[in-house]
Formats: C-alpha cells, structure tokens, sequence
C-alpha cells in the first residue's frame, strides 16, 4: 500500500471520527430525550473557548478539560432545569427556546472574546511515522479517542444499570415512573452528559481548528444531518449516519468542491427526511 493510499485513508479517517465526536453529545440528547438542541455547536464553542482562557492565563492545555466541565455541566443543569424540562412537551418550543440560547451564548463569547479568531498555540500538528507515512500524532490521538469514547457510551447503555434505567425511561417513561424510577433526574443528567461531550469536543478541536463564536454552525447542522441519517437511539444509527454523511461530504469535496459537498449532504439528508424520516436505524 503506497503512501498516498494511506494518507488519503487516513484523512478520511480523521474526517469521519471528527464528525462523530462532535455528534456525540446531540445524539444523546435528541436521541434519548427527543431534544433537538440548537445550542450544540455553542456548546463546542464553549469548550474551545475554555482552551483560550487556560492558554491566556499560561496553564497548560489540558487544565481546559475540566474547566471545559464544569462550565457546560453547570450551564447544562440550569439550561435543562429551567429552560427545556418546562418544554418538553412542546419540541417545536424547546428548538426555538435552544436557537435564542445559541444566539445569547454566541453574542456574549463576542463580548468578552471579540469576533475575531483565537489563535491556540500547541504542539498538535508535529507529525510521527505511521504505515509508512508521516502524519499529526494528535490527529491519530483523536481518531483512536473517539473509538474508545463511542466503545465506553455502549458499554454504559448497554451494561449499567444506569443505562438500563435510561432504555426504559426511552421505551416507555409512563411505566418507568410507575416502577420508581426518576425520570426527572435521569433527564437531566443525560442532558448534561450531552452538553459536557459536546464541550469536551471543542477541547480537543480547539488546537487543530479556527475558534470563533460562530464556529458551533457547522458542528450542528453536519451533527443534525447525521442523525437524520442514521436515525436515533442506537450507535448503528450514529456510525452509519457519520460514515454516509462524513464519506459523502469528503469524497463530494475532493472531486469538485467544498460547496458541491455540503450541498451533495443537505440533498441527501433531504432525501431520508421525505423517503425514511426514521432514518437507517431509527427507533419505529
């Protein structure tokens, strides 16, 4: 296998991975909860953000993790307390009331930080040997952290007894209460889950991308277009969807041009929301 071929895989690779850890976190919340979050991308925001504040306050880059935390978990609680559990009858509300949270989130990062791109000063592009090729040693560190992350969220649904109360809760939430389990606080802790993956990404993103208050767009809309894809409630959905989307999207991209691939993925997503709006996987 000659270096090309191995680059080119490698690319894809990165894509496809990137792809799903950004779409981690919505695919719980709107997967489990029904709660189509439009403040995801502000949420990856937010955490490539906690980068900037740890590397102007000269800490290292990793203490933006839980810095990262506690900013998206605190705001998740309250955002889910006060905000989406009064709403969750109402999906069509909870997405205009999250589309106004991303619209205030955006408008108070270009307060404080200004419109303009931040500059994260790393390491992450110094290249390492692989396959016969050389390639960024923290873009092989993402791809084999986001299997490992995708491998412990199934081995946490599938396995615990947390995971086990949340399928009911999914299933049926009428008998679920009636067996004793808190609905209300399994809501809330799956929603914060989904905010904190959410900002976790925009950690691990912030040294490889451009940060700027609206750089959470393009994370919700390609996030969107995988769970339509791929439908809901189970990871052959979320791989399936991230592999059709992220392969779609590439090979559209290097064949003619980035324009020509976004709008190969919003034909295609268009495409399963009239012919299978369950989607590949989705729950029937």
């Amino acid at each position: 296998m000659d270096s090309a071929t191995v680059l080119t895989g490698l690319n894809l690779g990165y894509a496809l991975c990137t792809l799903a850890l950004t779409t981690l976190g919505l695919a719980i919340v709107f997967g489990l909860l029904g709660v189509m979050n439009m403040a995801h991308g502000e949420f990856v925001m937010l955490g490539a953000y906690a980068v900037v504040v740890v590397q102007k306050l000269g800490l290292p880059l990793p203490a933006a993790v839980p810095l990262a935390i506690a900013i998206c978990g605190a705001l998740g609680w309250a955002v889910e307390r006060w905000l989406i559990r009064p709403l969750y009858a109402r999906p069509f509300d909870t997405l205009l009331a999250t589309w106004g949270l991303s619209i205030l989130l955006r408008n108070l990062v270009e307060a404080i930080f200004g419109k303009g791109y931040q500059n994260v000063q790393s390491s992450a592009a110094a290249p390492m040997a692989f396959l016969g090729t050389s390639y960024p040693a923290y873009r092989l560190f993402l791809m084999a952290l986001t299997v490992v992350l995708m491998l412990a969220l199934v081995l946490w649904y599938r396995r615990s007894n947390a995971g086990l109360k949340v399928r009911a809760m999914t299933g049926n939430p009428t008998l679920a209460r009636a067996l004793g389990i808190d609905t209300g606080k399994l809501a809330t802790r799956a929603f914060v889950m989904g905010v904190v993956l959410a900002g976790l990404a925009g950690v691990l993103l912030a040294p490889i991308v451009r940060v700027e208050p609206a750089m959470g767009v393009d994370y919700l809309l390609n996030a969107f277009f995988v769970l339509v894809v791929g439908g809901l409630g189970s990871l052959a959905g979320l791989t399936s969807g991230v592999g059709l989307i992220g392969g779609t999207q590439a090979g559209i991209s290097s064949l003619i041009d980035q324009t020509a691939g976004y709008a190969a993925v919003l034909v295609l997503s268009i495409l399963f929301l009239w012919l299978r709006p369950q989607g590949l996987y989705g729950r029937r």
